[in-house]
């Protein structure tokens, strides 16, 4: 959401970056997706009118509940929102395309009509289905591709197999450009008897952040209109599309049974070919590349099957190479396939062989459920990524340093577990009991005994652990605060999944954008703020293809502190909201100045940013004075697309938005 160009450029000299590798770390903003071509004044108005009929129509339906379905609202609204988006931010790239927006509006209207007459045709419809969801971060509808298999219309019960596909990056691929797509194309691969899902991904983020939790938002649409088999997901992907397979493969191994990347990025410095350079970039920054850099997660593949394509001849094999070395270090081996004598793209006979590999695991995937694994394996730096088949890790000793662990069942039927940097985990979701429930736990060389007695739930057995003061691994203090199943109580602020920063962390999940009402203490910092706030919600339409909710700091409700992560703007003179909870915050204000620990900065030529937990509720986050954090990357590689901040800053508003102060906070959400 904020652009960074200007406080990077500032920060990246001073650190003695020349201009050139300044450059290339922040690129000049440009308009994503880029301006579009002119159509004639006759199609814009014929569209207009047909895209605001559609909004009629679709206002009636929702306005008669007894006739409608509300769930079905999304699968009309996307072929709406297609067409007034391409219109309002002037998004047509090709000729073709106002033929393309008329038929969007007729297949819309079609489907309101059916809606209406409670018809819905497209529910049982097979082959290219388009489909639409509303999206918890920002309440917006996205659009998402469906290969429905012939089967399907004779049983609609029988669970069945799911392909999840990522799609190339593309600057051009509006809602208009993939519906149409999604209409006409089943894509490189489509097995039989089983369903095909194309998230949209928000656009051309690489699966990452909003992105990432497109597509697990698709995936439960998915789940909850046909019938899918949740143990047998596949997920595969190329080009941008392999960068999101290898970062979802690596980051959330529980999901699936197979991972298929093929081509595209699996790291940041490498890639980024930055060389020396890489020192000169700021350490919070580097530190922060361990977020979405798969070859950290590599171990993940150690209960993950996965097959990595590429052409012999194409650059983008560098990523496979690297994940190669590194699952190479953890004892594992990368299956390959290679596309022989051609660069970027499938051959007919690498198509075969990855779809076989596939296939294969998919059969592979065992009958009985819960079957705990003779050996399993995790490895994190954030409790953001926390789970494996059968394990959460709920608390690390220190973020941002190798979290792992291994546990192994040993000939006597007991557990052997080693950890690393994991303060609390928690084995869930077993079926079938594996023989170290009686046989006992060793972890880290100590007898152990889980700190919550063992229960049942619909999803299996779960026994949590907690590491002791000693590292003995045995009943503690943490029983104080941890719920039965290992979930932290949160009387005591501590870093939890979906708790623990960074600031672009807020913007997973649905977040409220609090605009101040009064004045701030500087008109500097007031027009700063202004501008912030504007760039922000412009620049998340157009690179996350949602509008950003809005509110006045006056009209924030109990019901907004309970939903969302709140983005305050302003400081505590200007933003009523911050200035009722600014005295429960780790950043102290007086008149003129504020304190960050025990370093004070003028309030009126600086300015705090970062997140944290909201005293209002210690459930959700309150961010300060920014939005996502790499708005200016969005044009560039989507390797740069990284966080550029880390749980907070200081920003010198008479330099650039020079960043002077950045940094961490531990496990407690304190100060370092």
């Amino acid at each position: 959401m904020t652009p960074l160009t200007p406080r990077f450029a500032t920060a990246l000299a001073a650190l003695g970056l020349t201009a050139s590798v300044a450059l290339a770390a922040a690129p000049k903003p440009a308009r994503v997706p880029p301006p579009g071509l002119a159509i004639a004044a006759k199609d814009r108005a014929e569209l207009r009118a047909g895209a605001d009929a559609l909004a009629r129509e679709i206002a009636l339906v929702r306005s008669l509940p007894a006739l409608s379905k509300p769930e079905l609202w999304p699968d009309v609204e996307v072929f709406y929102k297609a067409v007034d988006w391409a219109l309002r931010y002037d998004e047509f790239y090709r000729s073709n395309e106002v033929a393309i927006a008329r038929g969007l509006l007729k297949t819309g209207m079609e489907r309101a009509q059916q809606w209406r007459e409670g018809k819905p045709a497209w529910l049982t419809a097979t082959g290219l289905v388009v489909r639409g969801y509303v999206s918890k971060i920002d309440g917006s509808v996205q659009p998402l591709g469906l290969v429905v298999p012939a089967t399907y219309a004779t049983d609609k019960t029988k669970p069945r197999r799911l392909d999840v596909w990522l799609h190339g990056r593309d600057n051009n691929l509006t809602e208009l450009k993939f519906i149409a797509d999604r209409q006409h194309s089943y894509g490189d691969f489509t097995p039989a008897d089983a369903f095909v899902l194309h998230p949209y991904g928000r656009y051309c983020n690489a699966f990452k952040f909003a992105g990432e939790t497109d597509v697990f938002e698709a995936m439960e649409q998915t789940k909850k209109f046909y019938p899918i088999d949740a143990r047998r997901i596949a997920l595969r992907g190329f080009s941008m599309g392999g960068a999101g397979a290898w970062h979802l493969a690596a980051h959330h191994p529980d999901v699936w049974a197979v991972a298929a990347p093929g081509a595209g990025f699996a790291e940041t410095a490498e890639y980024q070919k930055l060389g020396t350079n890489r020192a000169k970039v700021p350490a919070w920054e580097q530190k922060l590349w361990q977020l979405y850099d798969a070859t950290d997660y590599a171990a993940n593949f150690a209960n993950l099957p996965v097959v990595a394509y590429n052409g012999t001849d194409d650059p983008q094999r560098q990523a496979a190479d690297m994940m190669e070395k590194a699952m190479q270090a953890e004892g594992l081996k990368l299956t390959r396939v290679w596309g022989t004598n051609v660069g970027h793209k499938y051959t007919p006979e690498g198509k075969k062989e990855v779809s076989r590999f596939v296939d294969e695991a998919i059969a592979a995937v065992p009958t009985a459920k819960g079957v705990f694994p003779q050996e399993l394996r995790f490895s994190t730096r954030t409790l953001r990524f926390n789970r494996a088949p059968f394990l959460r890790v709920d608390e690390l000793i220190e973020h941002w340093k190798p979290a792992e662990i291994i546990a192994t069942t040993k000939a006597d039927n007991s557990l052997e577990i080693q950890t690393k940097n994991i303060a609390t985990f928690t084995f869930l979701g077993i079926k079938n009991a594996p023989g170290w429930l009686k046989s006992g736990v060793r972890i880290d060389g100590h007898s152990a005994q889980p700190f919550n007695v063992l229960y049942a739930n619909p999803s299996g057995m779960s026994r949590s652990y907690n590491r002791g003061t000693n590292a003995d691994w045995s009943r503690s203090s943490v029983l104080s605060r941890m719920r039965t199943g290992g979930t932290p109580l949160t009387q005591e602020l501590r870093k939890k999944h979906g708790l623990q920063g960074p600031i672009d962390d807020a913007f997973m999940d649905s977040f409220l954008v609090v605009r101040p009402t009064g004045k701030a203490q500087s008109e500097h910092l007031e027009a700063w703020t202004d501008e912030q706030l504007a760039q922000a919600t412009n620049e998340w339409r157009a690179q996350f293809r949602g509008d950003a909710r809005v509110k006045d700091d006056t009209q924030v409700t109990d019901a907004d502190l309970a939903a969302h992560n709140l983005v305050i703007f302003g400081d505590p003179q200007s933003n009523w909201l911050l200035a009722r909870i600014a005295d429960k915050l780790p950043i102290r204000w007086d008149a003129k100045t504020f304190r960050v620990g025990d370093k004070s900065f003028s309030a009126a030529s600086h300015v705090p940013v970062f997140i944290f937990p909201n005293p209002l509720n210690p459930n959700r986050y309150v961010v300060l004075n920014s939005g996502f954090t790499f708005a200016a990357a969005g044009p560039g590689s989507n390797a740069q697309q990284t966080p550029k901040l880390p749980d907070y800053a200081v920003l010198d508003l008479e330099h650039g938005d020079a960043v002077v102060l950045a940094g961490f906070f531990d496990e407690q959400w304190k100060l370092k």
